[in-house]
């Protein structure tokens, strides 16, 4: 499990924290010839050695990256026939997972990573990464469909949105880990105290509905992170 987490971290790390939108949007135009789809396997192969930490598993970090290229390949050329893009997105999530954990339960993989360094708590930083940036870009696929619908607001901060619910699941995720249930219902209270003059000057049922839903969605996630994280720790 502890060989999971680690290689679901260098996951999360490279498909979301550090791969830009930009190289997101020219794989998609360009394809197989997008120098952004070369890069970003790169980095997920160095990830998984930086986070394996052990030299003789050089090769079971190639299989991860040929894999993750020629699904991350299949979906750019599957994507445009789907309808619905949210689609696309998690079918590849589902099937990096399903590669990690054949690597990560084979016996062999688990005979070398006996004795690896455990000071670092592995499960609590992916936990936290999790929270971040991923738990934002699936919730965006999950409410793309709605936020067509909703009038921007264009005097709010650029990602503001984006970053507060960051911060909001990284609060909830403490307060679980610390037993702190009741400060979750405050931090609630306090973030609908926030929006009620918003919701009350659009006056717009759209707009309640899409932020409440996506409140909830964001502490759903949040929540679900943080007993994950108490099952496994």
């Amino acid at each position: 499990m502890m060989l999971f987490t680690k290689l679901l971290l260098a996951h999360l790390l490279g498909d979301f924290l550090f791969q830009p939108t930009k190289w997101v949007v020219h794989k998609e135009a360009n394809k197989i010839t997008s120098k952004y789809l070369y890069l970003h396997i790169l980095i997920h192969f160095g990830l998984t050695m930086l986070l394996l930490w052990d030299i003789e598993l050089w090769w079971w970090a190639v299989i991860i990256a040929l894999s993750h290229y020629m699904i991350d390949l299949s979906k750019i050329y599957a994507g445009p026939y789907f309808k619905n893009k949210s689609i696309p997105f998690f079918i590849d999530q589902a099937l990096h997972l399903v590669v990690l954990y054949c690597c990560a339960f084979n016996s062999n993989l688990i005979g070398h990573t006996v004795g690896l360094v455990r000071e670092i708590n592995w499960p609590l930083v992916t936990a936290v990464v999790f929270a971040s940036y991923p738990s934002s870009i699936i919730m965006a696929k999950l409410l793309e469909g709605m936020s067509d619908r909703i009038e921007l607001d264009h005097k709010s901060l650029p990602n503001a949105g984006k970053y507060i619910g960051i911060i909001e699941r990284l609060f909830v995720l403490i307060f679980i880990i610390l037993g702190r249930w009741e400060a979750i219902g405050l931090l609630i209270t306090a973030k609908s105290v926030f929006r009620f003059n918003d919701l009350k000057e659009s006056n717009s049922r759209k707009l309640t509905e899409y932020i409440l839903i996506g409140t909830l969605l964001s502490f759903g996630l949040a929540i679900l992170t943080g007993l994950i994280y108490l099952g496994v720790r």
